[in-house]
């Protein structure tokens, strides 16, 4: 079966590392291994970071049918249109009509749906994520946070459970081992969500000065300056600041590590989330957004209320004077991904969901 594969959000080629791209990454690879021949079908990044006219991506996404159909005369059209990620900031302006004219099955992965982006400008964009979702012969849902919104838009559509996953082979030998007091964390810097993220983190390790803990932070970002700055109270020794690293070296910095710290602020659920569990750590991270999805309260880490800086500091405290505690949760964090969020099983269940709908 040939699936021609889209990420209207951004490209798995795209030069710019981010979760998003991880996981457009690994939905090709789990197809691939689920038997499928997958072509990356465009590169058209339909973002918007504001509300507005979609005329100007309109037309490139006309050339890119275009081009495609040609495409297709010589070399067949393929057996399924898969997009991956669409919202109301980047929908589909390519996949739905050219799944029409070709009579091709379509699959939305990751498809979101919020009614108050109607109100903010969205309307136009969130239309076409309405009729995307009408027309899917399946939904793939990542987390129960996104598909009560798409049901209430499309109660006929047909919705499958895909749980969040990574490939687990290059953590195959890697197993946290570091002494109790190393914090890790991983993330862009940038503006919104993930900043809010640090200054959460940072509020809290104000509240931890009193133990001998050290951070590491791996990524970089364009408000870098920024999100150190939001640091400063803190001693400088204790944070090893080592910028964007090469995915080898980060899984190396994990290893090292004893407990990931990540307050979580509005994520999806969070790629580095399951990275760190696979590497054997246990989560500290807020009960918020999709977080629950991927990090199970303890379980395999501490989940605390939204919002709460001294509650946050407190689980970081508690899995940080309790070394049996800590070593248990990041036992269970390693074997729930090994066991449930590989690559392995996501292609097999992908490949169960697609032939389903195609036979």
């Amino acid at each position: 079966m040939k699936i021609a594969f889209y990420a209207p959000l951004k490209a798995p080629d795209h030069p710019v590392p981010s979760g998003d791209r991880q996981m457009a990454r690994l939905l090709m690879q789990a197809l691939a291994q689920g038997g499928f021949d997958v072509t990356l079908a465009s590169r058209l990044r339909a973002f918007r970071a504001e509300p507005g006219p979609l005329d100007d991506l309109k037309r490139k996404a006309d050339a890119e049918k275009t081009r495609l159909k040609q495409e297709w005369a010589g070399s067949g059209k393929p057996d399924l249109w898969f997009t991956y990620h669409l919202y109301y900031k980047a929908p589909d302006l390519i996949g739905p009509d050219l799944a029409r004219e070709f009579e091709i099955p379509y699959v939305t992965a990751e498809a979101s749906y919020a009614k108050r982006r109607d109100l903010e400008g969205w309307a136009e964009a969130q239309a076409l994520i309405r009729a995307a979702v009408s027309l899917a012969r399946v939904n793939l849902c990542f987390t129960d946070r996104d598909r009560p919104g798409l049901e209430s838009i499309a109660p006929e559509a047909r919705f499958a459970s895909l749980a969040p996953f990574i490939d687990t082979t290059a953590y195959e030998n890697i197993a946290a081992s570091s002494p109790g007091q190393r914090l890790v964390t991983v993330a862009m810097m940038r503006k919104g969500d993930k900043f809010a993220s640090f200054a959460m983190l940072a509020k809290a390790l104000l509240l931890l000065i009193d133990l001998p803990w050290h951070l590491t932070v791996i990524g970089d970002g364009p408000l870098r300056a920024e999100t150190i700055a939001l640091f400063d109270g803190i001693p400088k020794d204790r944070i090893d600041w080592r910028g964007e690293l090469g995915t080898d070296a980060v899984r190396s910095a994990l290893a090292e590590g004893a407990l990931y710290v990540w307050p979580g602020c509005g994520e999806a659920y969070g790629m580095a989330y399951l990275e760190a569990e696979a590497a054997g750590l246990a989560v500290v991270a807020q009960a918020t957004a999709g977080v629950p999805a991927v990090v199970h309260h303890e379980k395999t880490g501490l989940l605390t209320r939204e919002g709460d800086v001294a509650a946050y500091a407190a689980a970081i405290r508690a899995l940080l004077l309790d070394d049996a505690r800590r070593a248990a949760y990041g036992k269970a964090a390693r074997d729930f991904v090994f066991e449930e969020r590989s690559l392995r099983l996501a292609a097999v269940k992908l490949g169960l969901i697609l032939r389903g709908i195609v036979s």
